[in-house]
């Protein structure tokens, strides 16, 4: 598989498009997002996988989505993520809450093939008057006379699905590690878009030790090289996360015009990387 530019991968997410991204602390596709607001992507459906932060945060400040999923959206030690809380107060976006349990179920619906999967630890909870997609409903194998409800939880088939990993081969095999969450991801969206840090030679499939942490190229459309692609978030154990520099982020997004001056020093200039 030939690599393509970031641009290029940017420019293939359609305007409306679901797009599925892992939380900042397992490849979440930092760069792609900035190439995103560069190029003007609007109204995309972001879903966190379970969770999502500063990538969700920049696009939503940015103007690019029209809705959220997920179970939280937020910069952790950084604090909450001010872009995307302005906006739910705004009523600039739409907000589907849920759970972390629930958005797996999901899309191991999906993965499998199946319209919906059941799903215990959600009844009772208030979540449920606010998502009336999800069904509760009795358990068919219940025994005789026994009260045993159920929740049944839709599939969810993401657009694309987009990740940053440490490497992909030449066949398009993309190894994510001990992150194989992602795969997930992968297997039940219609696309797969991947930035890595580099591309090696081979197969690593046919590789014992890397085999285990590969994702097959069968579910990869496309892979560019966006070196430190995951910045400002860590990289597995190749790169810590840049604390001071989302610190730097939370304190500028409080305010649109402090948000402003954060995209034109980090995102819509060249591609932004961190300083080695």
């Amino acid at each position: 598989m030939t690599p393509i530019p970031l641009e290029a991968m940017a420019a293939s997410v359609p305007d409306g498009a679901m797009l599925a991204l892992p939380p900042d602390y397992s490849l979440p596709p930092c760069a792609l997002a900035r190439a995103l607001v560069r190029r003007g992507a609007r109204n995309l459906r972001v879903l966190g996988v379970p969770i999502t932060g500063y990538v969700t945060d920049l696009l939503v400040g940015a103007g690019c989505v029209a809705e959220v999923e997920s179970s939280a959206v937020t910069l952790g030690e950084a604090g909450f993520a001010p872009r995307f809380t302005a906006a739910v107060r705004a009523g600039q976006i739409r907000m589907r809450d849920a759970t972390c349990p629930a958005i797996h179920t999901a899309l191991q619906a999906a993965e499998k093939g199946v319209p919906f999967m059941p799903l215990r630890g959600v009844i009772g909870s208030d979540i449920l008057a606010h998502r009336p997609d999800w069904k509760v409903a009795p358990n068919p194998f219940a025994a005789a006379g026994e009260e045993d409800p159920i929740l049944l939880v839709p599939a969810i088939r993401p657009d694309i699905a987009a990740f940053h990993a440490v490497m992909a081969d030449a066949h398009g095999n993309v190894w994510v590690g001990r992150r194989r969450e992602v795969a997930t991801i992968a297997h039940a969206a219609h696309r797969t878009l991947v930035t890595v840090e580099h591309v090696v030679p081979g197969n690593m499939l046919e590789d014992e030790r890397l085999a285990p942490g590969c994702i097959s190229a069968t579910y990869v459309e496309a892979v560019a090289v966006a070196a430190r692609g995951t910045w400002p978030s860590g990289l597995l154990d190749e790169h810590a996360a840049d604390a001071a520099h989302l610190a730097e982020y939370a304190r500028l997004a409080k305010t649109e015009e402090g948000f402003r001056q954060y995209l034109d020093r980090h995102v819509l200039t060249a591609p932004a990387q961190a300083a080695e």
